[in-house]
């Protein structure tokens, strides 16, 4: 690796809010739009039964706009070795109070799918929720079909605690998903 090259990776890793072996999480920015838009659009295909990603710049505008900190929050995961997004979390429908809960929605790019890299970022991104935004319990909506994602969480620990019909509409359709949890102190 040239000294350039190691200075921006040292550069990258100094953003992170929680760094593990190969991967780091830190928030989404403005600034990552152009990348998280072309790994969207390389990723349409993978992402299309389970989630819609923006794919625009107004489409990724309007998504960063939505993370108050309060309500919601957004994090990219990413590769240590090169600084580049291996995949995104976001913490929404953040409720506090006697709940202190929040549900996530994730997605690993097409080009980081497979290599493990999201089962170490949602470790991160979990030790954050609940230290940093002193949460309680995180939940995961999930279509019963998306086997990945199923293992993901079974892999992290979360209880499967129901079935919701016509939970969530994506891409115009209304789709059934299971409801996954963690608690703080179980992870």
């Amino acid at each position: 690796m040239s000294a350039r090259a190691k200075n921006a990776t040292d550069a990258a890793n100094d953003q992170f809010l929680r760094s593990g072996p190969r991967v780091g999480l830190r928030r989404v920015a403005a600034t990552d739009r152009d990348a998280f838009v072309e790994l969207a659009e390389r990723s349409e295909s993978f992402f299309r039964p389970w989630i819609r990603a923006p794919k625009t710049a107004d489409e990724f505008a309007a998504y960063i706009r939505r993370f108050d900190r309060v309500a919601a929050d957004g994090f990219v995961i990413c590769l240590r070795s090169t600084g580049s997004m291996a995949g995104f979390v976001n913490v929404n429908e953040i409720v506090r109070g006697p709940y202190q809960r929040g549900v996530i929605g994730y997605g690993a790019f097409v080009s980081s799918a497979g290599h493990g890299y999201m089962t170490e970022g949602l470790r991160l991104l979990l030790d954050y929720a609940f230290t940093e935004l002193d949460l309680h319990r995180v939940e995961a909506d999930i279509q019963p079909a998306n086997l990945a994602s199923l293992n993901l969480v079974k892999r992290l620990h979360f209880r499967k605690e129901g079935y919701s019909p016509n939970f969530i509409k994506i891409n115009g359709k209304w789709m059934d998903h299971e409801r996954w949890a963690i608690v703080k102190g179980r992870q």
